[in-house]
């Protein structure tokens, strides 16, 4: 396999929370696969998180392809009547019928509405099933709707744990809310040993997921507080010390449009939860970034004779050392037949169509090398932001912040 030669020594790939909408960070790796670009560090928030334990669990080689199985695993097979729509739209493609009939809205929204209703009431398969006498009572491993031990074996088939804690090979970061204390916590493979339970812990979203308990404490979904590892990757990572390129690949949109009904406030409400915190935290590096090169700016019209005197100026300067940030955010942008539950909808036809639009969208990106060069001399940062946006039902167009 090819590598890009990137003038990056350290490459990561942050990945947010959203349930079934996580087959398009599956998608974007595919697209990074294929360009030669590897990771050297993977954090993730809930499903992201499932995403990081394949991902740093397999060789690069092996990546896309136990992906696949990951998400074929946990997903629905296609119903009798999608798999013929699917065969019909192949045979009608571009005609009239295929426009009117097979790429109704309508029927999306219809079994995709199925599909979440299916995962409420049986649950989902290698993944979680419904607790029989829910919620229950007790510690907060008790209190739940579903029971998420099927995704312990699920993860320890397509994962190498052993893979997955060679924090010299690829550094992996899960992040967790822990219900005591209500503090945000990262489990890192350079700290501690990583277990499947580490990765459930990141996904185990109240009240419908039980907390996991670890070491004597219990932890829920790090979305609880940020859906987002990026301040993580940024912070913990010293980002003084190396030039870095991150792959911010979020799934809920903090843009949309105004809601008409109930159904639209239920999804509006979710993607500002979900998604709001990344452009803060963007932003905020963004700042520190400037601040940082002020300040060694600053620096430099101090006289070597004022530096030599004191050892704080030379603290400084390794603080403030000019290294340079590269972000690079994806955001998925919903189909108009997606709805409130398009984070439980784990219909296979679904996970294909999200994954589609990853691979399609991170390949858009790199078709502009530009993204991939350092900050030009002066600056230590710089940002390319994309996103999908829909002109019409079937036309899709890009733009550039």
């Amino acid at each position: 396999m090819k590598t890009l030669n990137l003038p990056y020594p350290r490459i990561g790939l942050v990945l947010q929370g959203g349930g079934a909408l996580g087959s398009y960070q599956a998608g974007v790796l595919e697209g990074l696969d294929k360009r030669g670009i590897y990771p050297t560090w993977v954090a993730g928030i809930s499903i992201g998180s499932l995403n990081c334990a394949v991902i740093a669990g397999n060789a690069p080689k092996d990546r896309v392809e136990k992906l696949k199985g990951f998400w074929e695993a946990i997903c629905c097979n296609p119903s009798p009547l999608a798999q013929f729509l699917m065969f019909a739209d192949k045979m009608y493609a571009g005609s009239q019928i295929g426009m009117n009939i097979l790429n109704s809205t309508q029927i999306e929204k219809m079994f995709g509405s199925a599909a979440a209703s299916n995962a409420i009431m049986g649950g989902q398969k290698n993944f979680f099933i419904p607790k029989p006498f829910a919620p229950g009572v007790g510690s907060p491993a008790d209190v739940s709707f579903y029971d998420t031990s099927p995704l312990i074996a699920t993860l320890e088939k397509f994962c190498d744990f052993d893979r997955i804690n060679d924090h010299k090979s690829m550094r992996v970061s899960v992040g967790a809310t822990n219900v005591r204390t209500g503090n945000f916590i990262y489990f890192d493979n350079t700290q501690m040993k990583l277990e499947a339970k580490h990765f459930l812990a990141s996904g185990s979203l109240p009240p419908g997921f039980p907390a996991v308990e670890i070491d004597g404490e219990f932890y829920w979904d790090g979305g609880c507080v940020s859906n987002t590892p990026l301040e993580h990757v940024y912070t913990l990572g010293n980002i003084s010390l190396e030039d870095t390129l991150v792959f911010q690949v979020d799934i809920w949109s903090a843009m949309g449009k105004n809601p008409t009904n109930i159904f639209e406030v239920m999804e509006r409400q979710k993607d500002i939860q979900y998604s709001s915190r990344t452009r803060s935290i963007g932003n905020g590096i963004k700042e520190k970034q400037k601040m940082r090169k002020l300040l060694l700016d600053l620096l430099e019209h101090v006289p070597d004779s004022v530096k030599s005197q004191d050892p704080l100026f030379s603290e400084l300067n390794r603080e403030l050392c000019a290294k340079k940030f590269n972000f690079i955010q994806l955001i998925y942008q919903d189909k108009p037949s997606e709805g409130h539950f398009k984070d439980y909808q784990f219909s296979f036809e679904t996970m294909q169509m999200h994954w589609q639009a990853g691979l399609e969208d991170i390949l858009e990106t790199l078709s502009n090398p530009k993204c991939l060069e350092l900050p030009p001399d002066g600056e230590n940062y710089i940002e390319y932001d994309f996103h999908r946006t829909q002109k019409t039902d079937n036309t899709l167009s890009r733009r550039k912040k």
